[in-house]
């Protein structure tokens, strides 16, 4: 029987596991990847991670996942398929894709969101060698270049009056005639000089040749194409939430209720990263998540 089970071995999972090491819980990282280490490991450069200035998300999550290592955390690949309680009513079992189930006192859950994509040609190819799923990431790299912000709702809006400070032309290309975001977004929007609408607009096809250099998109049934030098899709996320379906109470987008604490309506099971509801998703505040998951089961433990 474990004392945590932490489903997710991004950010969040190995700020866990670093932190239930400390605290001498018996613990193990369960993820479904071989040496997953989360969205951030996407990232082609992390400029705003305190103290490691310029490194790049692969290598960023590497080190988390190197000091899990030396302080002792276990890991095991499998992917987490089933969530109920044991017989005893206060336990967990957790059914693995493998057939096996796993007994644990309690649950870090921080399996993340996966980015909503526009399943055209050329993203795949492109993806971080100019497309881009988060413009506080990645806005840096496009100083004094021209971008697109796919979508119109208030992320997209955001996205784009953030790069308006950085680069030098910004294409808001939304599939209707109008945006959704709210009114003072939208307002901002038109007052900043930089950035341009482009609506009734569908994207078709990234191109370039080793770097994103266009896009083409239909609009009002004609083929049209802008030279971009990078791309952020905002068009939602989505989070990996559907094993707690039924056992956490969900917001009406999906993610799990939980503040700082990260703890749920389900007694025992705890919420760290992208997957709960909060305001900012970056790594450093997915870290921070971890360490309080693992503060609020010591909690826990001692009275249950």
């Amino acid at each position: 029987m474990l004392d945590v089970l932490i489903i997710g071995g991004g950010s969040a999972g190995l700020s866990a596991a670093i932190y239930a090491c400390r605290a001498k819980l018996k613990s193990l990282v369960l993820e479904k990847e071989y040496m997953g280490l989360g969205q951030i490991a996407d990232s082609e450069r992390v400029e705003n991670y305190p103290a490691l200035y310029g490194i790049s998300g692969y290598d960023l999550a590497f080190k988390f996942h190197e000091h899990a290592e030396k302080v002792g955390a276990c890991f095991k690949e499998n992917e987490a398929v089933k969530i109920e309680k044991n017989k005893d009513k206060i336990t967990w079992k957790v059914t693995l894709d493998s057939g096996e189930t796993i007994d644990t006192k309690t649950i870090v859950y921080c399996a993340g969101t996966y980015r909503r994509r526009l399943n055209i040609k050329g993203e795949k190819e492109f993806s971080a060698r100019g497309i881009s799923y988060c413009a506080i990431c990645d806005g840096a790299f496009y100083k004094d270049k021209n971008v697109a912000v796919i979508g119109g709702g208030d992320t997209a809006l955001t996205d784009a009056i953030y790069l308006s400070k950085i680069a030098k032309l910004i294409f808001i290309i939304h599939r209707r005639g109008e945006l959704r975001a709210n009114k003072t977004l939208q307002k901002k929007v038109e007052e900043t000089e930089n950035i341009k609408l482009i609506l009734n607009s569908t994207p078709i096809e990234f191109f370039g040749d080793k770097m994103l250099s266009g896009i083409k998109y239909i609009q009002n049934s004609e083929e049209k194409s802008i030279d971009i030098s990078g791309s952020f899709t905002a068009i939602g996320s989505i989070p990996n939430i559907d094993i707690l379906k039924g056992i956490a109470e969900l917001d009406e987008k999906g993610y799990v209720i939980a503040d700082e604490t990260g703890v749920t309506s389900a007694k025992g099971i705890f919420v760290a990263g992208d997957v709960r509801t909060k305001a900012l998703r970056q790594v450093i505040t997915a870290t921070a998540d971890g360490a309080n998951c693992i503060e609020s089961v010591i909690n826990f433990l001692k009275y249950n």
